[in-house]
Parts: C-alpha cells; sequence; structure tokens
C-alpha cells in the first residue's frame, strides 16, 4: 500500500511528527509493509457491481493488524456502563445491552490509530467522539486516522468513505475545543 494524501486535523501533523516521529515512521512501514494486491478476493455481488473483483476490507484489516502488532500496537478496549437514571417516568429498558465497550484499534505510547473501511458515519464517529473520549480517558493525546483515498475506496464495496470527502468535511466543520491533533492519512494500493 502506499501514503498518497494527509490532512492534518487541529494541528495533527504537527502534534504527531513532533511527539511521536519514531511511532509516524512505523506507520508508514506499516502501510508500505501491506500487499493490497493479495486482498482483492472479493466478488462483488452488489447491483452496480454485479462480478466484480474488488479489495476485501476485513482481509485488509486482518494485515494491517498483524503488522501493527508486530511492532507491538495494541488494541484498548473500556467498557461502557450505561447510565439507567436517564429513563423518563419509570421506564426500565428491557434489554440494556451488558458488556458494551469502545474499542480503539491500535495504541501505542499515547498515539491512537484508526482504521477504517467503512461507511462515512464511521470516520467521523472516531476523530469527532471515540479519539476524544479515549482522550479524555487517558489512553491517548493525539490520533491516527487511515482511510482509503477515492481511487481505492471505488474499487471496493459501495458505501465505502473517502480521504478527500472526510477532510473537506472537517475543514469545513472546523475545530472544536474539545477536538484532539489528528493526522488523517489517505493510501491507496
Amino acid at each position: 500500500m502506499r501514503l498518497v494524501a494527509q490532512y492534518s486535523f487541529n494541528n495533527g501533523q504537527e502534534a504527531v511528527a513532533g511527539k511521536y516521529p519514531q511511532l509516524l515512521e512505523e506507520i508508514k512501514l506499516v502501510i508500505a509493509g501491506v500487499d493490497a494486491s493479495s486482498h482483492k478476493t472479493k466478488i462483488s455481488k452488489e447491483k452496480t457491481m454485479v462480478g466484480k473483483q474488488l479489495y476485501a476490507p476485513l482481509k485488509l484489516n486482518k494485515s494491517f493488524k498483524q503488522l501493527f502488532e508486530s511492532h507491538g500496537w495494541r488494541s484498548v478496549r473500556v467498557p461502557c456502563d450505561y447510565p439507567t437514571n436517564l429513563y423518563l417516568n419509570g421506564y426500565t429498558p428491557s434489554n440494556l445491552r451488558a458488556g458494551a465497550f469502545r474499542e480503539m484499534d491500535f495504541v501505542k505510547e499515547k498515539l491512537g490509530i484508526e482504521l477504517q473501511f467503512g461507511k462515512y458515519a464511521f470516520m467521523v464517529y472516531n476523530v469527532c467522539a471515540k479519539m476524544t473520549i479515549f482522550k479524555k480517558l487517558g489512553h491517548i493525546d493525539a490520533g491516527v486516522e487511515i482511510v482509503p483515498v477515492k481511487r481505492f475506496a471505488e474499487k471496493m464495496s459501495s458505501g465505502v468513505s473517502y480521504f478527500e470527502q472526510f477532510a473537506w468535511d472537517l475543514q469545513a466543520r472546523g475545530v472544536a475545543d474539545i477536538d484532539i491533533p489528528v493526522l488523517i492519512l489517505g493510501i491507496d494500493a
């Protein structure tokens, strides 16, 4: 895989390169170490691409996971104890999910990484909510979000979001006082 684009959200480039230069190099090594061609194994059943061979996001994720873990990166999972005191008029939920959690894909030395080959909402959630939560809980100080660029996303299932769309929205949104520094990296096969 190739690193082909980057966007510095809330001074993410400066924060990551300044505080974690060796980890940024590891991230680049991992990206370069993923052989995308071996993951172009999914045969589409989607109406607009029937029979087309696509990249398989689950296999790509597995490859990234193996490489990040070989460099000492680990996922961090935190339990979600949902509040029950917010229900009105004595309402009691019948199926409040026990064992719920939030998980960051990879963390090392307080730098968090999220890898996203999914829907657009997950990219936004990762940067604008999840990373903020993990910072508040003391697990990370800055983040890196790795996403496909448009050209790569077009070779996956429909609905996979991409770097260009994400960067535009973050620029248009602006930075809020709770946002943490995040470096958005765009990758291609």
